[in-house]
């Protein structure tokens, strides 16, 4: 606790050591994930995928992505928090020295789960993954509490286990990636080095958020560098300090902006989502963006009546600005001006295309409703400035959309005095604090994590009902 006040960390991970996780992989598959040395001296994951060239399972591939544009991470293990990522127990007495009361346990290894190509190996790694991490915390689970994850490839497989990962394992909520990556269009040949993404708000996807809301568990979106996800800008960099600036961040507004436009929050009014990993401080400014797009080309934009001056306002003001010496060729130049952009041929009245009306659905819903009704969710680190900028840009609002994490197990993470300079970053009222440091992580993932604290927590008499 931090003076008083419970301290859940929204956002840990644990390092699999992929030679563990065969054992608990079902046979067929315990051949093909294993541990590489590159040639850098880093161990790397190393997985026999299926080959799109050849049919067959022969397509060698090294996660995190050990070179290229898009490179994931080299020399990755925190001096700190790398034995506590793989042993519990160091994990305590981490948490016990910091003041971190609960823990909510992403993994590493599995955040790449759903770029493989076979859909089968996919959906065995993450039962495998899910199994071990539900054994891993046991004895440990009224601090530690795990996180399930899920196989893209594979929708009917996902909602399956979706219901075993809470249903019989006990884990409070699941992760997703942000995207899945699928050839791109224009070079499907080249995949999956070059690709495009099907994003975790499509369509086909719509069963999982459908069963987290009947679960009542939260979604946790997370992906990261050298996955062979989307990753915007980040896919366009060569060097990994480039690539890790925007990679969380640039694949979280991307799913948080097309879950807002692609209806997926307005389907699933009671959806909890956690964008984790991506920092927080530039969720105004996104927010601001939904809005204006929304305001000006949804809510108020009619493409039938586009705006249409008169022939006779445009060519005045023309001949105001190129001169009177020739009024006869500048009267004509206007006209032929006028002619190409307001065209009498294609009345925009009479032209019914479906293209015009982008996000015509979304009309009657202001973006800002969704982070108002507490639906979105993100992550700030203890050196993060972000949470004081949410109130200044959204309001209260912007006080119930972050939650604290120390990243623990990463090599950006921080553990000394991560809760004290989370706390003390800006000069936060108590009650702004309280939701910063777990009020609302306890709003995001609901009631399995709040009725599964800790018996000291739930018996301390200070901590406020709201928060409980």
């Amino acid at each position: 606790m931090y003076e008083g006040l419970l301290v859940v960390d929204a956002d840990a991970h644990k390092l699999e050591n992929p030679l563990v996780l065969r054992d608990y992989i079902e046979p067929e598959y315990r051949d093909r994930i294993g541990l590489v040395v590159d040639s850098l001296g880093d161990q790397r994951a190393k997985v026999i995928d299926a080959n799109p060239a050849t049919g067959k399972a022969d397509y060698l591939r090294m996660f995190p992505q050990p070179q290229g544009l898009g490179k994931g991470g080299f020399r990755n293990l925190h001096p700190d928090t790398t034995l506590g990522a793989m042993f519990n127990k160091v994990r305590i007495q981490h948490m016990d020295q910091e003041g971190v009361d609960v823990q909510v346990i992403y993994g590493t290894l599995n955040l790449i789960f759903s770029s493989l190509l076979d859909k089968d190996l996919a959906i065995a790694l993450c039962k495998a993954y899910n199994t071990y991490i539900a054994d891993d915390c046991r004895g440990y689970d009224n601090r530690l509490k795990p996180i399930g994850v899920l196989p893209l490839q594979d929708v009917t497989a996902a909602v399956a286990e979706m219901h075993r990962c809470v249903n019989e394992l006990g884990l409070i909520a699941v992760a997703v990636a942000p995207n899945m990556p699928i050839p791109h269009p224009k070079a499907p040949d080249a995949f999956p080095e070059i690709r495009t993404c099907k994003a975790i708000s499509h369509p086909d996807f719509r069963p999982i958020l459908q069963a987290a809301v009947d679960l009542d568990i939260a979604l946790g979106i997370h992906g990261g560098p050298g996955s062979y996800m989307m990753g915007g800008i980040s896919d366009h960099m060569e060097t990994f300090v480039l690539n890790h600036i925007f990679v969380q961040r640039n694949q979280q507004q991307h799913a948080m902006t097309r879950m807002v436009f692609d209806g997926a929050f307005e389907q699933f009014p009671t959806l909890r989502v956690g964008f984790l990993e991506g920092g927080c401080g530039w969720v105004p400014d996104l927010a601001h963006a939904m809005h204006e797009h929304w305001e000006k080309r949804i809510r108020d934009f009619d493409p039938k009546h586009p705006y249409r001056p008169s022939l006779m306002d445009f060519t005045k003001l023309m001949i105001q600005e190129r001169g009177t010496h020739n009024n006869t060729n500048i009267i004509s130049q206007a006209k032929s001006i006028f002619d190409l952009m307001w065209t009498k041929e294609n009345d925009p009245t009479k032209i019914d295309d479906a293209s015009l009306y982008e996000h015509y659905d979304l009309r009657h819903r202001d973006p800002l409703d969704y982070f108002k009704r507490g639906q979105i969710f993100t992550s700030f680190e203890s050196d993060d400035p972000g949470p004081s900028y949410l109130p200044i840009g959204l309001g209260e609002a912007g006080k119930h959309l972050t939650c604290f994490s120390g990243d623990y197990g990463h090599w950006d993470g921080v553990l000394k005095d991560c809760v004290k300079d989370a706390a003390t970053g800006s000069d936060y009222d108590r009650d702004y604090l309280e939701l910063l440091l777990s009020g609302n992580a306890l709003a995001l993932y609901g009631d399995r994590l709040r009725q599964s604290l800790p018996a000291y927590v739930t018996a301390k008499p200070s901590l406020s009902s709201s928060t409980l």
